[in-house]
C-alpha cells in the first residue's frame, strides 16, 4: 500500500487503496471546474397549496461562488425576514457551482421568485409542512475538472480505476485497466472523513475534541487559539505562539486576526471571566474554559467531538487496511448495516438505525446481502450508545480507543458536547467516469450518499497535497 500524505496521516488517513501513479493536477481553477448538483430527497406539494397547512416555500438555487451560508443570509436580507427562516438540506463548497435546496419559512413565493442575486439562480418547487433540514438529501451528484493534470495522466487513471475497482468487490479486475475510462465502472474506497472535516491548512478540529472528551476543558481552548500551523500567515502563528506561552487572553485579542472569530470569541470570555474574579486570585478553572469553549456557535460546539470521533473512525478504518480485512464483505464479528429501501434510485443510502452482528453461522448470508447492495460493513462513530464489534474488527476498534485513552462513556458530556454515537458504511463505492477534457485535464462524474466526500475518491487519482483538493 503507498503512505498517504503527511496531512492525510495525521487524520487517520494512512494509505491509498492504489498504488498507482497519481495524476496530478489542480482542482477547483474555476468554481465550473466543481459542479455539485443535491440527489433530492424532499417532495414538495404544488404551491398554491394552503399556507397554513404548507408554510415553507421550497426552491433548487444554483450558486456560483458562494458560501451556503453566506446566500442564507443575503436571501434574508433581500426578503427582509430574519435570519433563522431560511434553511437548507446540505452545506456546499465556496469554490464551486452548487445546486441545492432552499426553504423560506412563511415565505411569500412572488417575493421569492423576483429576489435578484449575484451568481444566483432560483427555481421555486412547491411548498412543504416543514422547513427543508439538514440531511435532506439523498447524496450529492459531481462533475469534477481537474487540470494541470501529468502528461501521463490517462494510462495513471486507468491504473487506479483498475485498484478501485479490484477494491469495491475484492476480485482481481485486471482487465479493468485495459477499458474505456469514459464509461462509468463501480469502484470503492474507504468510506474516510476528507480533511475538510479536520481543516486543511490546520487540522486541529479533532484535537479539540479529544481534548474535551478527556475533561482537558483548558487543552481544548489552548488546542483551538494556539498551536500554530506552518501553512498559516505570519503573523497568525505567532499570535498563536504568544498563547501558548502566556495564556495572556487579553494580551491574545490584541494580537489575533480580526478574521480569526471564533478564536477571539473565546478569549473575550475568558478575560469576562478573568474580570469577574477581580479580587480573587484571578485563577481561571475548567468550568471558564468549557464556558470559553461554549461562547462559540452551537455547531462547532458539537463539530469538536464530531472531528474526534470522526478521527477514531479514519483510524479503525486504516488499521483495517492495513491487516488487509475486506470493505465489500464482512468478517465474524463485524457489524453490518442494512440499505434504506426508501432512498431514490441509483443512491444506495446505509440505514444505520438497522444493525446485525455477523456471527459465523449467518455470515454467507450477510455476504450476499452485501453483494447485491442490501448490506453494509459499519464501523463506529462512538458515543454513550455504542456497541463494539466482535472478533478482530473488535479488536481493531478497542485498540484505537485504547490508543487515544478513551471510551464510550466520555461522549456523556455536558450542553452540545454529548454524543449518542452511531456507525457508518466503511466502503464508499459509486459508478465514475473519467475522460480527458483537452490535453491537460480530466473530467471526473460520480454520485456519492449524504456525508461523503468527493475529496476521499479523488485523493486517490491526484495524490497530491490535501490543500491542493
Amino acid at each position: 500500500m503507498r503512505e498517504a500524505h503527511p496531512v492525510e496521516r495525521a487524520v487517520g488517513m494512512a494509505h491509498y487503496v492504489s498504488d498507482a501513479p497519481g495524476v496530478g493536477g489542480r482542482l477547483r481553477e474555476s468554481p465550473e471546474d466543481f459542479r455539485v448538483t443535491e440527489v433530492e430527497a424532499f417532495e414538495p406539494d404544488p404551491l398554491d397549496s394552503d399556507p397554513g397547512g404548507y408554510p415553507n416555500v421550497l426552491a433548487r438555487v444554483t450558486l456560483r461562488g458562494w458560501d451556503t451560508n453566506d446566500f442564507a443570509s443575503e436571501l434574508s436580507n433581500r426578503l427582509g425576514i430574519s435570519r433563522e427562516r431560511v434553511s437548507w438540506a446540505g452545506t456546499k463548497d465556496k469554490h464551486a457551482v452548487t445546486t441545492q435546496l432552499f426553504s423560506v419559512e412563511k415565505g411569500d413565493p412572488e417575493a421569492v421568485s423576483e429576489v435578484e442575486v449575484r451568481d444566483a439562480e432560483i427555481e421555486l418547487l412547491g411548498r412543504t409542512g416543514r422547513p427543508v433540514l439538514f440531511g435532506d438529501l439523498a447524496g450529492n451528484a459531481f462533475e469534477i475538472t481537474v487540470r494541470g493534470v501529468d502528461p501521463d495522466a490517462s494510462e495513471h487513471a486507468e491504473s487506479v480505476t483498475a485498484d478501485l475497482r479490484s477494491f469495491a468487490t475484492g476480485a482481481d479486475d485486471a482487465e479493468s485497466a485495459n477499458g474505456d475510462t469514459d464509461d462509468p465502472v463501480t469502484v470503492g474506497v474507504p468510506n474516510y472523513f476528507g480533511q475538510q472535516r479536520f481543516g486543511s491548512k490546520r487540522p486541529v478540529t479533532h484535537e479539540v475534541g479529544l481534548e474535551i472528551l478527556r475533561g482537558n476543558w483548558k487543552g481544548a481552548v489552548l488546542a483551538y487559539v494556539g498551536s500554530p500551523a506552518e501553512r498559516e500567515p505570519e503573523s497568525t502563528r505567532e499570535a498563536r505562539a504568544y498563547v501558548d506561552e502566556t495564556e495572556d487572553w487579553a494580551g491574545a485579542l490584541d494580537r489575533l486576526p480580526k478574521r480569526l472569530g471564533f478564536e477571539r470569541s473565546m478569549c473575550h470570555r475568558l478575560v469576562e471571566r478573568q474580570d469577574e474574579r477581580e479580587g480573587e486570585d484571578g485563577a481561571l478553572d475548567d468550568e471558564d474554559y468549557r464556558a470559553a469553549l461554549e461562547a462559540v456557535p452551537s455547531n462547532l460546539q458539537r463539530l469538536f467531538v464530531n472531528a474526534a470521533q470522526s478521527y477514531a473512525f479514519n483510524r479503525m478504518l486504516s488499521e483495517r487496511l492495513e491487516r488487509g480485512l475486506p470493505f465489500h464483505e464482512p468478517v465474524a464479528g463485524d457489524v453490518v448495516c442494512f440499505a434504506d429501501s426508501e432512498a431514490p434510485e441509483g443512491v444506495a443510502l446505509p440505514d444505520t438505525d438497522r444493525t446485525q452482528r455477523v456471527t459465523e453461522d449467518r455470515l454467507r448470508t450477510v455476504r450476499r446481502h452485501c453483494e447485491r447492495g442490501r448490506a453494509f460493513v459499519t464501523a463506529p462513530l462512538v458515543g454513550t450508545e455504542t456497541e463494539l464489534a466482535d472478533g478482530e474488527m473488535g479488536e481493531i476498534e478497542r485498540a484505537v480507543l485504547d490508543d487515544l485513552d478513551l471510551d464510550p462513556a466520555d461522549f456523556d458530556l455536558p450542553g452540545e458536547f454529548e454524543s449518542t454515537g452511531t456507525r457508518r458504511a466503511i466502503l464508499l463505492r459509486t459508478d465514475l467516469a473519467v475522460a480527458r477534457d483537452g490535453d491537460d485535464a480530466l473530467a471526473f462524474e460520480f454520485t456519492l450518499p449524504k456525508g461523503s466526500y468527493a475529496t476521499v475518491v479523488l485523493r486517490e487519482y491526484l495524490k497530491c497535497d490535501p490543500e491542493d483538493l
